[in-house]
């Protein structure tokens, strides 16, 4: 089981930039997805970004170019860089993790694990 803890959110007006980070723990497989996940009051989960064991990214559109995952292997640390905040970024932020490659679909299917999430309000 893996177990993930997510900090460095907060609030920040508009335009300005925040770093999450995401530490796992716990049995991690060799392939294996992660990926931030937002949620919106009333809304349906959204995926932000994800990354797999091979390093491959993958952004929804409404961040591309203002968000940027990364990870430290060797800490098994996940980061999210968000630039340019705008208010509609409000949201509970978590990461996720899946045994198994992403693929192009990694938005809808479903993590093994997931963080309690760390809030962005944009103002």
């Amino acid at each position: 089981h893996v177990q993930l803890v997510e900090s460095g959110g907060g609030s920040v007006q508009a335009g300005g930039s925040l770093r999450l980070s995401c530490v796992r723990s716990g049995a991690i497989s060799n392939n294996y997805c992660v990926g931030w996940f937002r949620q919106r009051p009333g809304k349906a989960r959204e995926g932000v970004a994800s990354i797999d064991s091979d390093g491959t990214i993958s952004y929804a559109e409404s961040v591309k170019g203002r968000f940027s995952i990364s990870r430290d292997i060797a800490s098994r640390t996940l980061y999210l860089l968000m630039s340019n905040l705008k208010p509609e970024d409000t949201a509970l932020y978590y990461c996720a993790s899946k045994v198994g490659m992403c693929g192009p679909n990694w938005s809808k299917l479903r993590f093994d694990s997931r963080g309690p999430g760390t809030q962005v309000t944009v103002s």
